[in-house]
């Protein structure tokens, strides 16, 4: 649990997010069915409503709620090679989006100040933790300026879209890979120098004006995944 200002949601620990992150891989990759993975994205929607990010949860799992359909009707009316190829491909996605979902919401719920902090407590290793902090800032710096970028192509009459794909390839691709291939370059650089100027590489230990403990949320967040977990191994 994290004591702060912040008064929308639970903050759990980033010690426990990390905890659930490799509860929800280990119950992916061994997971006994469609109907067990379905309830694992329930449950790690629930987890982010219930960290304030509603909208996100919502959404992300109203789309694999698509997806589950569709490999639903992939298993009942397609036969032959073509059902094995999108049995291969589902296969992947239901194995990675659990995974992804939860990441999403670690990220955009933990700050590099708590992370840092957390990890030191662990005594977790620089080469390990420089790299996790740099990454929790770097990409939603990298979404903002796609934002940025969307807005540009729009001016340009560019669709960013699919079918923007496909009409006019070579301008979307233009318009899409350089850019962001150019900021992306750029939020690296700036964010190493930032880190550095923050004293990142400092031997000594940090310290952090956020309270960072154990709370009974971070039990109970704890208790819930793993027992989840657990119980797809006596299904």
């Amino acid at each position: 649990m994290i004591v702060s200002g912040r008064t929308q949601g639970i903050n759990p620990d980033p010690r426990t997010k990390l905890f659930l992150l490799l509860m929800v891989i280990l119950a992916a990759a061994m997971s006994p069915s469609l109907s067990y993975e379905l309830g694992l994205v329930v449950l790690i929607a629930v987890f982010g409503v219930f960290c304030g990010g509603i909208k996100y949860s919502l959404i992300s799992a109203f789309a694999y709620g698509l997806i589950y359909i569709f490999t639903l009707l992939v298993l009942d009316k397609i036969t032959g090679g073509l059902r094995t190829t999108f049995i291969a491909f589902l296969g992947l996605v239901h194995k990675v989006y659990p995974c992804g979902m939860l990441a999403g919401i670690m990220i955009s719920t933990t700050k590099v100040s708590e992370f840092m902090s957390a990890m030191y407590r662990i005594r977790a290793p620089k080469k390990l933790v420089i790299p996790l902090a740099v990454m929790l800032r770097y990409l939603p710096a990298v979404r903002e300026d796609w934002s940025y970028i969307k807005d540009a192509m729009r001016m340009r009459d560019v669709s960013p879209s699919l079918k923007g794909l496909i009409t006019r390839p070579a301008m979307t691709m233009e318009c899409v890979y350089v850019p962001l291939m150019m900021s992306a370059s750029k939020a690296a650089d700036e964010l190493s120098v930032a880190a550095v100027t923050r004293g990142i590489e400092n031997p000594k230990p940090r310290t952090c004006l956020t309270q960072i403990l154990f709370g009974v949320s971070d039990l109970v967040l704890a208790a819930c995944f793993l027992l989840y977990f657990m119980a797809g191994r006596f299904i």
